[in-house]
C-alpha cells in the first residue's frame, strides 16, 4: 500500500467517524472546549513596573518587545497603551519573571 493510499484511508476513516458522531444521539468523539483569556489592558504604571522587573532600559525593553523606543516612552507616559501581541508578551513577562532570560532576544555584551 502506498503512502498516499494510507493517508486517503485515514482521512476517509476520520470523516466516517465524524459522520457517525454527528448522527448519534450521544456524542461518540471526545470534545474539548477551549477558552482564550481576554487581552489584558496595561496602564503606564503596569508597563513601567514590568520593565523595571526585567532590569532592562527603555531602549532594550523596546528592542525585546519589537517596538520603538518612543512606543515604550508613550506607554510609560500613559499617552498610548500596549495592545494585541504586545499585551500578550507583557502578560507572559508578568507571569514569568524569568521570561527575558529564557528567551534572550537581547544579548548581554561582556566588556573586558
Amino acid at each position: 500500500m502506498s503512502k498516499n493510499n494510507s493517508v486517503y484511508e485515514s482521512i476517509v476513516a476520520g470523516l466516517n467517524e465524524a459522520i457517525e458522531d454527528a448522527k448519534s444521539d450521544k456524542p461518540i468523539l471526545k470534545r474539548t472546549t477551549v477558552t482564550i483569556e481576554p487581552v489584558k489592558v496595561y496602564d503606564a504604571n503596569d508597563v513601567k513596573k514590568i520593565r523595571k522587573e526585567t532590569g532592562l532600559s527603555q531602549k532594550l525593553f523596546a528592542g525585546y518587545m519589537g517596538v520603538s523606543d518612543k512606543t515604550v516612552e508613550a506607554w510609560e507616559a500613559g499617552t498610548n497603551h500596549p495592545s494585541g501581541a504586545a499585551s500578550r508578551i507583557l502578560r507572559m513577562m508578568e507571569m514569568d519573571k524569568e521570561l527575558v532570560f529564557k528567551f534572550p532576544f537581547v544579548k548581554n555584551a561582556t566588556t573586558k
